[in-house]
């Protein structure tokens, strides 16, 4: 193992499987002095490796177990610090350019399990009704329970126009669900827009990637052409992060220049860190300033952002910084809660760690980290509750890095006994953006002055949706 780490990147999301384990941006992290090792320990390690190279059933190979030891080490600090193979690293690398062969499937880890983050729509998974929350306990033939998560992820990949059969476990449902899958190829459109209805934009990022800062700007430029915008709905449910750049830069394309967005705090002076309304902080390269081609009505048109339970990391980042500066209200559910920072630390051989080392914050210094954002309106999925009842999120999360602004986390995951909605039973997936979108006709409430359906809970601290809803201006 090379003794100097260098730091390639940042990681601002989960892992998502046939699908991508998402990248960030810039360096963190120089190593602390190194303290003395732990002797007594190492001779331990040495015993256990000599054992089992002595008396292991089958040969194994030096290179198997050291690495397998590196990835015990790492796995078991956190949900999000992995050992990275040179396979996995790659596949990390490919992830941000969104396209990938494979489901179209987000998913995490839980308890040992391969858990359903999030469909990514209008993929195989997506058509075929594979849900959030829904367990994967098999892979073709092959148990889940324990495998690691990027294991699964190699598994659910393969050539387009292959098969494979998922067996899920799902809340509410006595007997496993059997699923056979064609693979295809993943092409993640990460920004889509149209006009509402005369006068209101709708721009949706399903994920941060390379290129959609750009993207995204082209598309408020064709909403522009299409006549003044008086409102405009930013929907980040689903999304489950990407680069912090870009993350940087779409929060950047509504706020004043200069403004705070993100900051992040770890033991070494790399990790604490501001990231600001700012090309230095959002452009890559030595390209044009992107944002300088927005129309003017984007620094200021009256603004909902949509979240939800899937909405996480770089999604957090931008639905807090919008929140925080009062530049737009945030109607959805709670989201996620992903507010760690992954480092990439190359080792040798195309290997490396991603190795948790720092906490988000917004701008008014609360922590995203297994808590999330708090929507002004909490509005459901429909009138009825969340189609995807029972959604994981980072709190439910085994080993999970706590919140140091608010040391209470809140676990998602119902209690045995909690019923199943059965209005919700058999709905299909939302289609975010269609007709009858409820959370999207709840953004559009509020922008027109009219009520929002908020749900109604003690715990809520809403406003009475009697009253008319202001739109949000800055």
């Amino acid at each position: 193992m090379n003794p100097k780490f260098k730091p390639l990147a940042l990681l601002s999301a989960g892992a998502i499987a046939g699908v991508l384990i998402s990248l960030g941006v810039t360096a963190v992290a120089q190593r602390d002095a190194r303290s003395a090792l732990p002797l007594e320990d190492l001779r331990q390690f040495s015993d256990v490796f000599g054992a089992i190279k002595a008396f292991y059933v089958e040969p194994v190979e030096d290179k198997k177990l050291i690495q397998e030891a590196i990835s015990g080490m790492v796995t078991g600090l956190d949900p999000h610090s992995a050992f990275l193979d040179a396979e996995a690293f790659k596949e990390l690398q490919v992830g941000t350019q969104g396209e990938f062969g494979g489901l179209g499937i987000e998913v995490g880890t839980e308890d040992g399990f391969v858990k359903v983050v999030s469909p990514i729509e209008d993929t195989p998974a997506f058509r075929a009704g594979v849900k959030a929350g829904d367990l994967i306990i098999k892979i073709d033939e092959k148990p889940t329970k324990g495998m690691p998560l990027n294991d699964a992820v190699k598994l659910m990949r393969g050539k387009p126009k292959s098969s494979v059969t998922l067996t899920l476990s799902r809340k509410g449902e006595t007997r496993p669900i059997v699923v056979q899958l064609v693979r295809d190829v993943i092409r993640v459109q990460s920004v889509r827009s149209k006009v509402i209805e005369p006068g209101y934009g709708y721009v949706r990022l399903t994920q941060f990637q390379e290129m959609t800062v750009d993207n995204m700007v082209r598309h408020l430029g064709n909403l522009d052409k299409q006549g003044p915008m008086k409102g405009l709905v930013l929907d980040l449910r689903n999304d489950p992060g990407g680069l912090l750049h870009g993350a940087v830069g779409v929060s950047a394309a509504f706020l004043p220049q200069k403004t705070l967005v993100v900051s992040t705090d770890g033991r070494t002076e790399d990790a604490k860190r501001k990231y600001i309304a700012s090309p230095e902080d959002y452009m890559r390269g030595s390209r044009e300033d992107i944002l300088s081609k927005l129309p003017a009505w984007v620094k200021n048109v009256p603004m909902v952002v949509l979240v939800n339970a899937g909405s996480a990391s770089a999604s957090e980042i931008v639905a807090g910084a919008l929140q925080d500066h009062k530049r737009a209200v945030v109607i959805g559910t709670q989201t996620f809660g992903k507010g760690s920072v992954q480092s990439i630390l190359p080792l040798t051989n195309n290997t490396a760690i991603k190795l948790t080392t720092a906490r988000y914050y917004t701008p008014a210094g609360r922590s995203i980290q297994a808590k999330g954002i708090t929507p002004d309106f909490l509005v459901e999925e429909t009138p009825d509750g969340d189609i995807s009842q029972f959604r994981v999120r980072e709190a439910d999360l085994t080993r999970h890095l706590s919140n140091d602004k608010d040391k209470e986390d809140k676990p998602s995951v119902p209690k045995p006994g909690d019923q199943v909605n059965e209005k919700l039973r058999d709905r299909k997936p939302i289609e975010f953006g269609a007709p009858d979108d409820y959370q999207l006709q709840q953004a559009m409430n509020h922008l027109k002055g009219q009520p929002v359906q908020v749900v109604k809970k003690d715990t809520v601290a809403a406003a009475d949706s009697k009253e008319p809803a202001k739109p949000a201006s800055k």
